[in-house]
Parts: C-alpha cells; structure tokens; sequence
C-alpha cells in the first residue's frame, strides 16, 4: 500500500512566513528572511508557459507599481526549473523574480501544495495557485489559495493591504 503523507496545514494571516531559500531563474539564491524591512508578494503558480499563469504574472508585471514595486518584493513561485523560469521570464519581459521550488517543499511549507491524490498525473509536486503578502516584519497579512487553478488571486486585494501596510 502506498505510503500517505498528510499536508501541513495552510499558513494564515497574522502567521510568521516559513523562511527559506530558493534559486532565481538566474540561478541565485533568494532568501526570504533577507528581504526582511520591506514587504513581500508571494505568487505561487503551477506552471511556466501555461495561459492562466502567463496571464497572471503578465498582469502583475504590468502593474508593479500599483503593487507597490520597487518598494514591495515580488516573487513569482512555481516548481519549474530554473532554466524553464528563465525563459519564461525573458519571452514575458517580467521585471521581478521567479523562484524554483522543484522539489515542491516550500509550497509544501505554506499548505499549497497539490495533495497526493494527483500522484497518478504527476501533480503531487505542482504548487496551486496561491498569493501571499508579507509585511516588513515577516508576518502574513493576506493569504489566498485558489483550488481551481483557472482562477487569479483577488489583485484588487492584495493592493489594497499593501496600500495599508
């Protein structure tokens, strides 16, 4: 019988974010607890070159400033490799980092991970479409999780508690 592992529960506003380290499309590590003094967008999406996820990141890309950027961190997440988030990154022009969690353990961390009961597709190490804004301390001030994947985080939102923070 196969072994079944059960998620970790999904972290929530007012919790401290896991820290970790994850490499860029670049390949350079980007460590969250480094990034601490100012606040932090956390996009985890499923996967590099598919349309919900272009549309997603283009949208923010686009809109950086009204999130805030440069004063807000943001980090587009997904367990693609460095190599795919390269050239995903440079044939959308996007202007801030994508992160490799390719072994899915910070989507793990966060609770977004797909559970094992898509282990016969091959998405037991997809992350779902998730958004999360950090303040400059470390702690959570929005979290949001989308189980359709075809549905975009709540943008409007997620300006609105940076605009507060």
């Amino acid at each position: 019988m196969p072994e079944t592992q059960v998620q970790a529960p999904r972290v929530d506003v007012s919790d401290q974010a896991p820290d970790f380290t994850l490499f860029t499309h670049d390949m350079e590590p980007w460590k969250l607890s480094d990034k601490q003094g100012q606040p932090v967008v956390l996009l985890f999406f499923p996967g590099a070159f598919t349309s919900v996820c272009t549309t997603e990141l283009n949208t923010v890309n686009n809109e950086r400033e009204d999130f805030g950027a440069p004063d807000v961190e943001i980090a587009g997440i997904s367990t693609d490799s460095p190599f795919v988030l390269d050239e995903f990154r440079k044939v959308n022009d996007l202007q801030f980092a994508l992160l490799s969690d390719h072994d899915a353990e910070v989507a793990e961390a966060y609770g977004v991970k797909y559970s094992n009961d898509f282990t016969p597709m091959g998405l037991d190490r997809i992350a779902k479409r998730a958004a999360f804004v950090i303040d400059a301390d470390g702690v959570i001030q929005y979290a949001e999780v989308t189980e359709n994947a075809g549905v975009q985080p709540d943008f409007d939102v997620i300006k609105e508690v940076l605009a507060n923070l």
